[in-house]
């Protein structure tokens, strides 16, 4: 079995947060990986507020996007974690989510480029060079990191073909966005793979998951959340592929006038079972070895409220 880590979006008031954070660290997990979003609660802040509090857990700060932090500021930021508390950090960068940055009235229609020059020089930075980079993007002068080199791995947030293939040649690792069917991994895996052309690339992706004795309650749990997330039309080929059947623009009507009754109706059992690991503690077992069995290193999980579903999730990894 892969290993399985949670993650925390940034809606937690401080009470929860520290609630799942020690949930986490008790129940084994290795790594609590601490998301960006535009708006809600910091990552870095949080990043280091978990790292106090624990001794063995690892932080990944995801997705720091280089169109609101430039690649400088967090590189600064993940070696200065990792200075502090050597060995526990890692740095993901995606492109952020649209809604946020049209929030900020931010376009990256054209994000690749972006990307490629915000990991390279990070890296550069990390490594302990005196970086002299010239972009299109982002440029820097003959200068170096105070911390010196940080071990510090790099991630790539990724779901089109030429982003996979750039996590494949560039980074430490990669991570697939939560929702995604098993075939869907697959698939993109594949493409990390022509991109690392024998190259070694950790594997980890997002799963919701949810457990309860009564698998139709975790079901209802998830219902919402795939509702919002599944309604974009960038999931086709993911519903496509995972063999489900759903009508994305009668959702988006339902999401948009908030009504959730009938958004909810339209993600089904199958829908759910397709998209997430959820049901009960058996069911979930069995749906993260089809995630590990698609190729993933790590299962990163998303969607638990409380401690005691973290908890709860990380006790279904285990059974046997």
């Amino acid at each position: 079995m892969s290993d399985i880590s949670i993650s925390c979006d940034g809606r937690d008031a401080p009470a929860r947060f520290h609630d799942k954070v020690d949930a986490a660290a008790k129940s084994g997990a290795p790594c609590l990986w601490i998301a960006n979003h535009l708006f809600q609660r910091d990552p870095i802040s949080q990043a280091a507020l978990a790292l106090s509090r624990t001794q063995t857990l690892r932080v990944t700060l995801m997705a720091l996007t280089p169109f609101t932090v430039h690649p400088v500021q967090m590189a600064m930021a993940a070696a200065t974690l990792d200075e502090y508390f050597p060995g526990r950090v890692a740095l993901c960068l995606g492109v952020g989510a649209p809604a946020d940055l049209k929030a900020v009235e931010i376009n990256e229609a054209k994000p690749l480029k972006a990307m490629r020059e915000a990991m390279e020089l990070s890296r550069a930075l990390l490594d302990g060079d005196r970086v002299t980079y010239l972009g299109q993007v982002f440029r820097t002068n003959g200068r170096s990191l105070a911390s010196g080199r940080r071990p510090v791995p790099l991630i790539l947030a990724a779901s089109g073909p030429q982003m996979l293939e750039l996590a494949g040649s560039l980074a430490d690792g990669v991570l697939i966005s939560a929702g995604t069917s098993i075939a869907f991994i697959k698939r993109s895996l594949e493409h990390v793979k022509r991109g690392a052309n024998g190259r070694s690339v950790t594997k980890h992706a997002l799963v919701y998951a949810a457990v309860d004795a009564i698998g139709a309650r975790a079901h209802d749990r998830m219902r919402r959340i795939l509702a919002i997330l599944l309604r974009g039309s960038h999931h086709k080929a993911n519903l496509e592929l995972g063999g489900s059947s759903l009508d994305q623009a009668a959702l988006n009507a339902a999401v948009l006038a908030e009504d959730w009754a009938q958004a909810e109706a339209l993600i089904t059992d199958a829908i759910v079972r397709n998209h997430a690991a959820s049901g009960t503690p058996q069911e979930v077992r069995a749906r993260f070895a089809d995630y590990h069995a698609a190729g993933l290193d790590e299962i990163v999980t998303a969607g638990a409220r409380d401690g005691d579903q973290v908890t709860d999730i990380l006790s279904a990894a285990r059974i046997s």
